[in-house]
């Protein structure tokens, strides 16, 4: 435990998680995959589909919500690091060793929880670690909707800059509206670019993303990837939210079949 968290530790909070487990039972080879969701979203953002199409696969899979996000208790003074303690402390009670999947700034929390816990592998999907350019960025697409984010008031992504086009429109309004307001200071502390301290033994690291993604930029993408020693596994035409977006099983399906690859093997 850090100095800080001695002095001011997180407090203690109801934390939502749903599971889907393989039919017939899980290979014991077969680590648990813990779906961590962005800011404003919720664990119902993987259920959608990710979640039981990766049982499906052969994985149990469980997706959270961090605190004052979908079914769990509220935080309205929520920081980055209380983020970290609710990743930290799920993935430590599931069954085995688990698999982060993080999105979003929800990748960040999971690669800071990746220096605590130590993981089978991690996967951040459409990675947001922060800085000014992803703040200006979006100020740049959508000032409307960014800027009472800096002043600590709620930031309002639109349907364009979280899906494709191949999305029908109604569907991607839906889910845009099922985005909560998340806490000024954890919004805040976004504006600073993060780099997590290197994960706990050296698993392998997977970064996903679309090159049309307005959220983040392909250089950030490509920031990200560097850090963790590859390059992003890119899906042209999706959005920010791939794992709602209408080509959804592309993108998880190919980081199942990565997981196969060195996630049975770790």
């Amino acid at each position: 435990m850090r100095s800080d968290e001695w002095a001011d530790p997180p407090k203690p909070v109801r934390r939502e998680v749903l599971e889907a487990q393989p039919p017939g039972g899980a290979d014991p080879a077969a680590p648990p995959v813990l779906f961590v969701p962005g800011y404003g979203h919720g664990a119902w953002a993987f259920a959608e589909h990710w979640l039981e199409h990766t049982a499906q696969r052969g994985f149990p899979a469980y997706a959270m919500s961090l605190r004052g996000h979908g079914g769990s208790g509220p935080a309205p003074q929520a920081r980055l690091r209380d983020y970290v303690h609710d990743v930290t402390q799920v993935a430590a009670g599931l069954p085995r060793q688990a698999v982060l999947v993080g999105h979003g700034a929800g990748a960040l929390v999971a690669a800071m929880a990746m220096a605590r816990y130590p993981v089978r592998a991690g996967v951040l999907l459409a990675p947001v670690f922060g800085g000014l350019g992803t703040a200006f960025g979006l100020l740049g697409r959508n000032p409307a909707g960014t800027l009472p984010g800096i002043f600590g008031g709620r930031v309002t992504l639109t349907r364009e800059q979280l899906f494709g086009r191949s999305l029908p429109a109604n569907a991607g309004q839906a889910y845009a509206q099922r985005l909560q307001r998340v806490p000024g200071g954890a919004q805040r502390q976004l504006i600073a670019r993060h780099q997590p301290e290197a994960p706990v033994g050296a698993p392998p690291v997977l970064v996903v993303g679309s090159p049309d993604d307005r959220v983040v930029a392909g250089s950030a993408l490509e920031w990200v990837a560097r850090r963790y020693g590859g390059s992003p596994l890119l899906f042209p035409g999706m959005g920010h939210d791939l794992m709602l977006d209408a080509r959804w099983q592309e993108p998880i399906d190919a980081i199942v079949d990565w997981l196969e690859q060195v996630g049975k093997g770790v």
